[in-house]
């Protein structure tokens, strides 16, 4: 495929899909909002990072990978924070560090590569100020000097509520609004807030404190961008009220300029019928998770199901998963020897599914007709195009895995040992001594290790 196809994404603002043209196509730039670093990070925050992590490797497929800018934040001043610093007795900025690292871990085990830029909200505190400033002389926010509060005045900007498309009274009703004294209105939001002597804070204008959550993002978008970013991103439940918020402040801020061209918004991840949620105690660690999966099954999971789609998280999902992960890795394994010099492609038929608002069930069906073609017929083009869409979707890295297992690999020597234990018990199988093949099999499960007999082969993974 040429490097001029066409990418085309749903805009959330819009409420349509759109063809995807950048402000300057030298420069694309896309901002996703990242984790609030107090904790280590479950499987609904890993969706948006796998989500806009596949987007960002598809623009720089489009435009070059010295054309693009990715920005993701680390929220690292936060209520949240502060309290679990209360609560433990450590100090907030060993807290922050321990997360941030933890989440760059998770998050690189599921093959998310680093943004080009990974700001922390506490290293634009000047220019959450100087915006907060803006903001007041241009007649939009308000200083509460009694209580040391700044706050945006939602009425004072007609556009609020374009991207959520409700009510401004239905939105507050169906949201955590805070009423609180030092408000005009309820719908109000903090710019910023005081901090108590225990608390970090800042000095400014308004007294010593800190900034409200939603005032972060529109800061380091300003700072590190510019007034509009080509692609907003991040979770379904961001739309309201943060990026509603950012929209408001930072149109005003800026002279009525865009905050983005457009907004894409990833779908819940739901455990059952319900939606994962500290409340319900339903959450899965991606940690935890690796544990038991290798990293690329876990994308593939969290890429299964359209991005804008809720995705069910299940055990079952994880299995059948980790067969499709078996189906595309088994016969490039098996092939490798053969073509280990050839130069990995992109199937055509792949890279247009992901240019069609990353349509991953059509690309995934994609890399099983490659998968398939490569078994029953190997060639050169077949196994570089698998390859490299493989590697384009990020379910294979550079190096391939010792094994097809999508269990997490194991150590050179006892993975040799537990394959050389699969051809025995595969031969045993096809001579009809299923005695001494069953008793193989249970050894080996007694360690953890299942062995499979598959239509494309013998497998196995850890159980």
């Amino acid at each position: 495929m040429t490097a001029g196809f066409d990418i085309r994404l749903h805009d959330t603002l819009a409420g349509e899909k759109r063809l995807f043209e950048p402000a300057d196509p030298e420069r694309v730039s896309m901002y996703v909002c990242g984790p609030t670093v107090y904790a280590r990070a479950h499987i609904g925050n890993a969706r948006p990072a796998v989500v806009f992590d596949l987007l960002s490797r598809l623009l720089r497929r489009r435009y070059g990978a010295d054309k693009v800018v990715y920005v993701r934040n680390f929220t690292d001043v936060d209520d949240k924070i502060i309290v679990a610093s209360q609560e433990t007795g450590e100090p907030i900025n060993a807290i922050t560090k321990r997360y941030e690292e933890f989440y760059v871990q998770d998050m690189g085990a599921l093959g998310v590569l680093r943004p080009e830029i990974e700001p922390r909200a506490t290293g634009h505190i000047d220019d959450m100020v100087r915006m907060v400033a803006t903001l007041i002389e241009n007649g939009v926010a308000y200083h509460h000097v009694e209580s040391g509060h700044v706050l945006f005045e939602v009425a004072a900007y007609a556009g609020y509520g374009q991207l959520s498309r409700v009510k401004q009274d239905e939105m507050i009703a169906g949201a955590r609004v805070e009423v609180a004294p030092y408000k005009k209105d309820p719908a109000d939001f903090v710019l910023w807030k005081p901090s108590a002597p225990d608390e970090p804070g800042w000095e400014s204008p308004w007294g010593r404190g800190r900034p409200g959550w939603h005032l972060e993002c529109s800061a380091m978008i300003g700072a590190l961008i510019g007034p509009t970013v080509d692609i907003h991103g991040g979770g379904h439940d961001l739309r309201f009220p943060h990026h509603e918020n950012e929209i408001a402040q930072s149109a005003c801020a800026h002279g009525g300029a865009p905050l983005a061209r457009y907004w894409m918004h990833n779908g819940f991840l739901r455990m059952g019928a319900d939606k994962m949620s500290k409340s319900l105690g339903n959450i899965v660690l991606t940690h935890d998770l690796l544990k038991d999966w290798r990293g690329e099954v876990i994308r593939w999971a969290l890429l299964s199901a359209h991005y804008r789609q809720p995705l069910e998280w299940t055990d079952e999902l994880l299995e059948a998963t980790g067969r499709s992960y078996e189906r595309i890795v088994r016969p490039l394994i098996e092939s490798a020897d053969t073509f280990h010099d050839v130069r990995p492609v992109f199937d055509d038929a792949l890279v247009a599914a992901l240019s069609d608002d990353l349509n991953t069930p059509k690309a995934f069906a994609e890399l099983f007709r490659l998968a398939d073609r490569l078994r029953d017929d190997p060639r050169e083009e077949t196994y570089a195009a698998l390859l490299g869409s493989a590697q384009l979707l990020g379910v294979v890295g550079d190096a391939l895995p010792e094994t097809a297992s999508p269990r997490p690999a194991v150590a050179g020597a006892e993975a040799a040992k537990i394959e050389a234990a699969l051809t025995e018990w595969a031969s045993l199988r096809a001579a009809k001594d299923f005695a001494d093949a069953d008793a193989l099999r249970d050894a080996w499960a007694a360690k953890g290790v299942l062995f499979e007999a598959r239509k494309d082969g013998p497998s196995w993974r850890r159980g």
